[in-house]
């Protein structure tokens, strides 16, 4: 029985990470079992070469693409740059012969260059989300998955959310029983919890350009375990209420309640990452009250649990050579 072909677009200036994760997952991972036939396809003539100074090369034009099952753009060099009309072209004629069409990361762009996503749902990395929204307007970006499927247009975010997208194309064709395999060949979990909202640095202002405003901001930050009034803090910053409240969105951009839980959202990562404080304390420390509201918040805004967060960002140190594992039981609560 034939296996899928995949076909994999380099290109000069190629980033070696996004190319080698189609080539190491549809590749000959699995010695004792051949799934995928892996093909790299260039997007120009002659040696292609990164900026690292690593070089591919290969006979195979984008002129051949037509048999391919799957075809992967793994990044792209420029999202200024519209490719040449030629990988265009093959892309929306092999997507209409019924061929999965892939874009890791910035190879997203490639396809909406193209025109295939017009009026469907992708991802891309989260840094370039307004540059996206810019070129291409009909595009409907989902900001924070880690990978979109929509109508055979298969898009993923940014970096190792492409090992993400590709195990996903795996568990398509071959089941969840050979996709964990392969995850666990590459030492991977074979499923990540939540999207890359949890990834996304949002700052938040420190100041701004209204004093009071500014001293408000740095009063709240030292009182974030209190609860606050809109009457109290208007009093504080000798504001009538109204006044207030239009005074502090013009300064912040967002209303007051928003802001606390932006910054108690914000210091609850802090705690998370740096203590081994419980649920319940980071919660009373933050100003959430309790540790529901606390997990209800921070799904809301991150897609993963407190617990969740600080297990991917927190981790533990490897045991000392000769030294029995432990479990730190705080922080695998």
């Amino acid at each position: 029985m034939s296996v899928p072909l995949v076909a994999v677009v380099a290109f000069n200036h190629f980033s070696p990470f996004h190319l080698a994760v189609p080539c190491i997952i549809f590749g000959d991972l699995l010695h004792e079992q051949k799934l995928f036939e892996l093909r790299i396809y260039a997007y120009e003539p002659g040696m292609l070469r990164s900026n690292e100074g690593l070089r591919v090369e290969s006979s195979l034009s984008v002129d051949e693409l037509a048999q391919a099952d799957i075809i992967i753009v793994p990044s792209w060099r420029d999202p200024a740059e519209k490719p040449d009309q030629s990988i265009l072209d093959a892309l929306v004629a092999a997507h209409a012969r019924g061929s999965q069409i892939v874009g890791l990361c910035l190879g997203t762009y490639v396809l909406a260059y193209a025109g295939l996503l017009k009026n469907h749902k992708a991802a891309t990395h989260w840094e370039f989300e307004q540059d996206f929204i810019r070129r291409f307007p009909d595009v409907n970006l989902d900001s924070n998955a880690l990978y979109v499927d929509d109508d055979r247009l298969i898009t993923s975010a940014g970096t190792a959310a492409g090992i993400d997208c590709c195990l996903y194309l795996v568990r398509q064709r071959y089941g969840s029983v050979i996709a964990n395999k392969l995850a666990r060949r590459m030492v991977i979990p074979p499923y990540r919890e939540g999207g890359q909202a949890q990834f996304i640095e949002r700052p938040i202002p420190v100041s701004t350009q209204d004093i009071r405003i500014n001293t408000l901001l740095d009063y709240l930050r030292n009182h974030l375990n209190q609860v606050h009034s809109l009457d109290e803090l208007a009093q504080y910053s000798k504001m009538s209420r109204r006044t207030f409240t239009r005074q502090f969105f013009k300064a912040t951009g967002m209303p007051v309640g928003e802001w606390l839980i932006a910054e108690r959202i914000q210091l609850s990562q802090e705690l998370l990452e740096s203590t081994a404080l419980s649920i319940d304390a980071i919660a009373e420390q933050t100003g959430f009250q309790s540790a529901a509201s606390l997990r209800q918040h921070f799904k809301h805004r991150l897609d993963v649990t407190p617990s969740e967060w600080r297990k991917t960002f927190q981790g533990k140190q490897p045991p000392a050579v000769g030294t029995p594992a432990t479990l730190d039981e705080s922080i695998a609560k």
